[in-house]
């Protein structure tokens, strides 16, 4: 499986962490990137929910899928926190430059070391072996052209 690949694809990831109690936490990202290809760097704009519990349980899970194809993976690994004071951090932001194009400040950044990839696909293909991806990719079109012109 091709990480960088898989990442490409999807444009928006969630980040799940617990506190030192297990208590979960889950937040929403848009600017990421794999830089290696086992480390993903997530650009912190506003959860300081997750920064919290990654200081005191680095152990996280990201996942991501691909609307249209309902096909993503799953990445659990140990996370690491960068502050502004981190030498990394202006290197990284100017990674991030083409993604963010000034619209937010980013707080930090979270390195994930990858140690576990899993694939993820809607039931449909589970439960309907003969479902095809492209018959996924039209229907999640047609479902969600339709929504943004009705709401």
């Amino acid at each position: 499986m091709n990480l960088h690949t898989q990442f490409q694809e999807i444009v928006l990831c969630w980040l799940a962490t617990a506190n030192k109690n297990g208590i979960p936490n889950v937040s929403p990202k848009e600017m990421f990137l794999l830089k290696k290809e086992h480390q993903l760097i997530i650009a912190n704009i506003r959860s300081p929910k997750s920064i919290m519990n990654i200081f005191e349980n680095p152990k996280v899970c990201v996942s991501g899928i691909n609307i249209f194809k309902q096909k993503g993976i799953q990445c659990k690994g140990e996370a690491k926190v960068l502050s502004p004071q981190d030498f990394k951090f202006k290197q990284l932001e100017n990674d991030f430059r083409f993604l963010n194009k000034g619209r937010f400040r980013i707080q930090h950044f979270i390195l994930v070391n990858i140690q576990e990839v899993k694939k993820m696909n809607a039931p449909s293909y589970f439960y309907y072996h003969n479902t095809e991806q492209n018959e996924q990719v039209e229907a999640a079109k047609k479902c969600y052209l339709l929504r943004s012109f009705n709401d």
